[in-house]
C-alpha cells in the first residue's frame, strides 16, 4: 500500500508555508498512477498557492514494485536501519534493492528494472559508450552533458549520449555486455541488502580502482 502524509512547505521564491501531501511509500503495483507520475517526476513538483511558483523537491521515499521484484530507497542519504530490517525476507526472494540520490537516477532506475536487466549491466554499458565516444573524437568529457539508458529490446540495450549541440546513440547486444562482466565478475559483486549507489560514479569508481588511480 502506498502512503502519504501532509506536511508544511516553505516556497522558496516568497517564502510564505503551504500544505503539501508527501509519499513516504509508493506501491507501484496497486498505485499504477503514482508509478506514472514518480517517472515524469510530477510527484515531486510543487505548486505554491501564494505565487503560483512550480518547483521540485526532492524528498525520501520507498519505491516498491512487488512485479519486477525491486525496491527503491530515494534519499541522498543511506538506508536507515529500520528499512533494511524489514527486507531481509524481500531479499532472500530475489529482490533488487538500490539506493538513488538522484531524482534521474531514480526514474532511469524503475526503466531499466522494469525493462528485466540489471543495472550494473546498464551502467557498465553507459561507461563503454562514455569512453567510446570520446575515443572517437564525437567530443570531449566536457562537453557531455549526459548518458542515457533508453530502452532493452530483443536483446540490444540503447544508450545515448549528450552533448550540449548533438548526441549519438549506441547499440549494444547484452550477450557482450554480459561477456565483459564475466572476465572480472568479482568487481561487481554487490550488498544487496544495504541498498548499495548503482550508478555513474559507482561504475567509474570501480575501474579507477582496478587501474589504481582510486
Amino acid at each position: 500500500m502506498s502512503n502519504s502524509r501532509i506536511v508544511s512547505y516553505k516556497c522558496p521564491y516568497c517564502g510564505r508555508e503551504f500544505e503539501v501531501e508527501i509519499w513516504d511509500t509508493v506501491t507501484a503495483a496497486s498505485d499504477p498512477d503514482l508509478r506514472d507520475r514518480c517517472l515524469s517526476g510530477d510527484l515531486f513538483r510543487l505548486s505554491c498557492p501564494h505565487c503560483k511558483q512550480e518547483f521540485m523537491v526532492q524528498y525520501p521515499l520507498i519505491y516498491i514494485d512487488e512485479d519486477h521484484r525491486f525496491i527503491l530507497w530515494l534519499s541522498e542519504k543511506e538506508a536507515p536501519e529500520s528499512l533494511r530490517r524489514t527486507t531481509g525476507t524481500l531479499h532472500e526472494k530475489g529482490y533488487v534493492m538500490r539506493r538513488c540520490s538522484t531524482l534521474k537516477e531514480f526514474c532511469e532506475k524503475i526503466q531499466i528494472l522494469e525493462d528485466g536487466v540489471s543495472d550494473v549491466m546498464a551502467e557498465l554499458a553507459k561507461y563503454d559508450c562514455f569512453i567510446e565516444f570520446v575515443d572517437n573524437g564525437r567530443g570531449t568529457p566536457e562537453e557531455i552533458t549526459g548518458v542515457e539508458y533508453q530502452r532493452t529490446e530483443n536483446g540490444i540495450m540503447k544508450i545515448t549520449v549528450r552533448c550540449s549541440d548533438k548526441g549519438m546513440s549506441f547499440m549494444i547486444p547484452l550477450s557482450m555486455l554480459e561477456e565483459e562482466m564475466n572476465q572480472n565478475p568479482e568487481i561487481y559483486e554487490l550488498h544487496n541488502d544495504i541498498f548499495p549507489l548503482v550508478n555513474a560514479d559507482w561504475i567509474m569508481s570501480l575501474f579507477e580502482e582496478a587501474d589504481g588511480t582510486a
